[in-house]
């Protein structure tokens, strides 16, 4: 796949929500099958979603880094999903993918979302408001 229609995806898995208010998420190529996502998605509640993606699409999707960071309306952490090679004294079954839920400190075993795995999450806590 090339790095285009990727970036085509996540376009289209974004305006696929009716929970997002608006987003801003700059795709930058790096090669023909590489890329660097960086943005922001606010949602109708006031939550804020930043996310990054370094990906190599040629063969598979092959996330190399993400991160993907969920405010509260009050700025306050919800969750983050990342790959940070960090928290290895944990023994995480799924390290170094893991999940920072509710707390910097609350670190528990995550295999690796995607966004629109990430967005049903949000959707699914903004419904339950």
């Amino acid at each position: 796949m090339l790095i285009e229609k990727y970036f085509r995806l996540l376009q289209k898995t974004v305006d696929s929500y009716a929970i997002v208010q608006s987003f801003n998420i700059n795709f930058d190529k790096r090669g023909t099958h590489e890329g660097f996502i960086r943005g922001e998605i606010y949602f109708i509640d006031g939550s804020v979603l930043h996310l990054r993606e370094f990906v190599d699409v040629d063969l598979i999707i092959d996330r190399l880094m993400y991160v993907y960071h969920y405010l509260d309306s009050s700025k306050m952490l919800v969750f983050r999903y990342d790959d940070t090679g960090h928290h290895k004294e944990l023994d995480l079954r799924t390290f170094p993918h893991h999940k920072h839920d509710g707390s910097e400190e609350n670190i528990t075993t995550s295999p690796a979302p995607d966004l629109h795995t990430v967005l049903d999450e949000i959707e699914t806590a903004i419904k339950l408001q």
